[in-house]
């Protein structure tokens, strides 16, 4: 797996982008992402439609090379790290996580993180909350226009189309706007909205092996 990089300062502050879907800020050492969406394959699966779970095993995997990567002391899913409450790949999950018992795990809720009790300590989390704010910075799934200051979101699942002469390429991407960073959902198994992304923003958008500002 290549990790491509992107440096980028808001506030004052570095966040390196890449092109696995993740974002990484330097002062805070915090590996910060949105929309794993786990237990989806499994979901699936559960309503008689058969998907293999290597999808969420890449997840996962990429997730670990990312750690390895940053070194981070700080965890944050900005919403969605489940799809449909408690399954097999949320079981995989906590196996995977139990890997990392020095990494402080931070659960911005999302509109698919419905968590009894009982699955919040399942998942091990040292924070959870609608929103979290660090310097300044608020996390929260999606943006709110009654809020001041920069926020870090998710939820949209962002992508760009990019014409050629031969063909429409979509890709997923970042979008940074003044008040803004929206960052792309990190599952792979997810669509991508083209148009509901905010306007006037720069554009970060990644393969497998660049990322680039359009």
């Amino acid at each position: 797996m290549n990790i491509a990089v992107k440096n980028i300062t808001i506030n004052k502050e570095i966040f390196t982008l890449t092109n696995q879907r993740a974002a990484f800020w330097k002062k805070e050492k915090a590996l910060i992402l949105s929309d794993l969406h786990i237990g989806k394959t499994a979901h699936f699966r559960k309503n008689g439609i058969a998907l293999a779970n290597h999808i969420m095993k890449s997840d996962l995997e990429r997730l670990s090379v990312l750690i390895e990567y940053f070194q981070p002391e700080k965890f944050i899913v900005v919403g969605d790290l489940l799809h449909a409450g408690d399954n097999s790949d949320v079981d995989e999950f906590c196996i995977w996580r139990n890997q990392y018992p020095d990494l402080m795990f931070y659960l911005i809720e999302g509109n698919h993180d419905r968590l009894s009790a009982k699955l919040e300590k399942k998942l091990c989390l040292n924070f959870k909350s609608e929103s979290l704010n660090i310097n300044g910075f608020t996390f929260i799934h999606d943006f709110d226009k009654t809020l001041s200051g920069f926020q870090i979101t998710g939820h949209i699942h962002p992508g760009v189309v990019l014409n050629s002469s031969v063909k429409r390429i979509r890709l997923p991407c970042f979008v940074q706007t003044e008040n803004q960073l929206l960052l792309p959902a990190f599952s792979e198994f997810t669509g991508l909205d083209t148009k509901n992304i905010p306007k006037g923003g720069k554009f970060y958008v990644f393969t497998d092996s660049e990322i680039h500002e359009i």
